[in-house]
């Protein structure tokens, strides 16, 4: 009995969340939007992938039974391998940097995870090129431990096909997905197997302003969770229809009216993709389905999206996003700085 116990508080909390339907005053009442709330994941969206890469490693032989789990993150990787390696047995460690937030570094040394933070960021890949540096050397130190490479695992992507078929079962059918952009594991996964399952969905990316994955250039971000310094390669470019830039500003009012109005709200990422499905739930005929991931809850984020003092300081209070973005037609056409739109095809 208690072995059975355990193995539901660990593995069956993850999945099956719920979704909630968005309007206004994000768009008309007829007019919402779908949230997929994996914010009812233990950790949050991460737990899906963490628990999946880890399982296929130890399958494979790739990771030894006690063996170490080496890993860069900004937060929500973090905590889906601690639940990993509470779950088999495998001690963690995650070199992070100063931006991840307190209660996030707090949680993972209370669930065990040794937490090591980079000091400076790589000339060339910004933080997380530093993260991935710092990895590699403890990896060199204990040629036993196993990194599960979120930015390149294709087991990463393999994760969320649970998560597209969950949207069809709660849904019916998704016209529209919305996502954001970070390691590309997610986006992937959700939308290849949509593809296999209904009719062309309609796929669009949500990036941050001043990230690389699309082209535009390097620079230093507020926003955690989505964007990059680096080219991950888990980010199926070929599967997005468009992409949308997001600026903090445009997010951060996104998340607090969402919590105005919803309850159901969250940080960076639920912010921003916010932005973009309302505006296809406003532009779009009434009875499209628009399904939009939200990747986690707004706890770890009351020091930055939801604490005046931050916004202040970063003038990120009363900057709603525009009716309409701005478009360009590829990545070198200009640098953007507010919500902007780049159609694929």
């Amino acid at each position: 009995m208690s072995s059975y116990v355990t193995e539901l508080t660990m593995t069956h909390l993850v999945g099956h969340t719920p979704v909630c339907r968005i309007a206004e005053p994000f768009a008309p009442h007829s007019q919402g939007f779908w949230a997929k709330l994996e914010g009812a994941n233990p950790g949050g969206l991460k737990d899906r992938a963490a628990l999946h890469i880890v399982e296929q490693a130890r399958t494979r032989g790739e990771l030894a039974p006690g063996a170490r789990i080496v890993e860069s993150t900004s937060g929500t990787f973090g905590l889906g391998l601690a639940l990993a390696g509470i779950t088999y047995g495998h001690p963690v460690t995650v070199v992070t940097d100063p931006g991840m937030e307190s209660i996030i570094q707090t949680l993972l040394v209370s669930y065990g995870v040794r937490v090591e933070i980079v000091n400076q960021p790589h000339s060339c890949g910004g933080w997380q090129q530093a993260r991935l540096d710092r990895v590699a050397r403890l990896l060199a130190d204990d040629p036993s431990a196993y990194c599960p490479d979120q930015y390149n695992n294709p087991d990463n992507v393999a994760a969320y096909a649970s998560l597209a078929d969950e949207l069809l079962a709660q849904l019916g059918r998704v016209d529209v997905l919305v996502c954001s952009v970070g390691t590309g594991g997610h986006s992937a996964g959700v939308a290849g197997r949509l593809r296999l399952l209904c009719p062309a969905p309609r796929v669009v990316g949500v990036d941050s302003v001043g990230s690389t994955i699309f082209g535009q250039p390097d620079r230093p971000r507020l926003m955690r969770g989505l964007g990059s310094s680096i080219h991950p390669r888990n980010v199926a470019h070929d599967a997005f229809d468009e992409v949308h830039w997001v600026a903090p500003g445009e997010a951060v009012w996104a998340s607090r009216t969402l919590a105005q109005t919803h309850y159901a709200t969250g940080g960076w990422s639920v912010g921003a993709v916010t932005v973009v499905a309302s505006w296809y739930a406003r532009t779009r005929p009434p009875g499209t389905r628009i399904a939009a991931i939200f990747p986690d809850g707004p706890a770890r984020y009351y020091t930055t999206v939801f604490d005046d003092a931050y916004c202040s300081q970063h003038d990120l209070l009363d900057r709603p996003p525009a009716d309409e973005p701005d478009e360009i037609k590829n990545p070198g056409e200009a640098e953007v700085t507010r919500w902007t739109r780049m159609v694929m095809r």
